[in-house]
């Protein structure tokens, strides 16, 4: 889930060429190679670029090694680059105008998009995408689904998390799980009727759901079962990201940070440079992480994640994901905005 503000203005070079359609023949796109251009570097090691995306913001990105990655944005926007972020190609997928909120890999070869009420997979590499499960409101009493964020915890065993809505009023969750690498999703039972944002497994069996009013759930047993643990807070809770069994951390509105040492038994409140809404947090390795923000705001902690300290950035949009690796970065934002890290 990403809110969507007014963002500053930026200007941005870009070059676009026609590539040779059968080069991109199994490609479900576009067909145009747009080279993201710098607009900015900050002394912290961020460089500003722009894709090309008619003015949609950009809301998660997924790379599956050094080369190949994703970036999802709104009105079913999708774009794939072969060239580590040099190039990018837009690629259709049948998303009738909702936001891609996720894009996630499996493994090398078997992708999922998540857009609106419904799941894509790709089972080539991310060359095409077809629809492989659809929420229908008479499944979910009238209501209308929005599906926010995809992870597996198993070769074949994934799990989806959402929201179910009429109107503007959200009226319940979404938990589904699928046994079989994404060819059938079943709707399971969440335990909340809080919308539920974003979900993170460490291993087979342990993983944590965060979501509205300060919620976390955890299960310890593949998701047979989830709990609630205590955030101490009521804010919304945007991300969490586990970097093992003990460690993880989780973000979200009035810039909250909360740390964890024991596997969320406990959660802690951490001081936080920042006020405005956190959205999306990762470990780069076991001391560095990184969380990106609205208004352009990136905070990086050096230990852990308990202590964080704000870096400079000139585009001062918001950013909604990150991808992080241990010397280089991603991170998206309002206004096809794109940030490349390098130590």
């Amino acid at each position: 889930m990403r809110p969507h503000f007014c963002a500053s203005q930026f200007y941005a070079t870009l070059v676009v060429v026609r590539l040779l359609a059968r080069t991109f023949a199994p490609l479900l796109c576009l067909g145009l190679a747009i080279f993201a251009a710098p607009i900015g570097t900050a002394q912290s090691g961020w460089t500003a670029m722009r894709v090309t995306s008619s003015g949609r913001d950009l809301n998660t990105i997924y790379f599956v090694d050094s080369k190949r990655g994703w970036i999802g944005g709104d009105e079913g926007f999708l774009t794939h680059t072969e060239d580590g972020g040099a190039s990018w190609i837009e690629q259709r997928i049948d998303a009738k105008r909702h936001a891609v909120n996720d894009v996630y890999f499996a493994n090398k070869e078997v992708g999922f998009a998540l857009a609106g009420d419904m799941i894509f997979r790709s089972g080539d590499g991310g060359h095409s995408w077809q629809e492989s499960y659809r929420i229908s409101q008479t499944a979910v009493s009238g209501a209308t689904a929005e599906l926010y964020s995809l992870r597996f915890n198993g070769k074949k065993k994934g799990w989806v998390v959402g929201s179910l809505a009429r109107g503007d009023n959200v009226v319940g969750s979404v938990l589904a799980i699928t046994r079989d690498s994404g060819t059938t999703w079943q709707m399971l039972e969440a335990g909340t009727r809080q919308e539920l944002i974003h979900i993170d497994f460490i291993d087979d069996e342990r993983g944590w759901i965060v979501g509205a009013g300060g919620a976390i759930l955890h299960t310890e047993d593949a998701g047979e079962t989830w709990t609630r643990q205590e955030s101490g807070v009521t804010v919304t809770l945007y991300h969490v990201d586990f970097r093992n069994s003990k460690q993880g951390i989780a973000v979200g509105e009035r810039g909250t940070i909360l740390f964890t040492q024991d596997a969320g038994r406990t959660w802690s409140k951490v001081t936080s440079p920042a006020r405005a809404t956190l959205l999306s947090v990762q470990f780069a390795s076991e001391d560095a992480a990184w969380i990106v923000g609205r208004s352009g705001v990136i905070l990086r902690s050096g230990d852990g994640g308990r202590t964080w300290v704000e870096q400079e950035n000139t585009p001062r949009q918001n950013l909604y994901a990150l991808f992080m690796n241990k010397k280089d970065g991603w991170a998206v934002g309002s206004d096809g905005l794109l940030l490349r890290y390098a130590q």
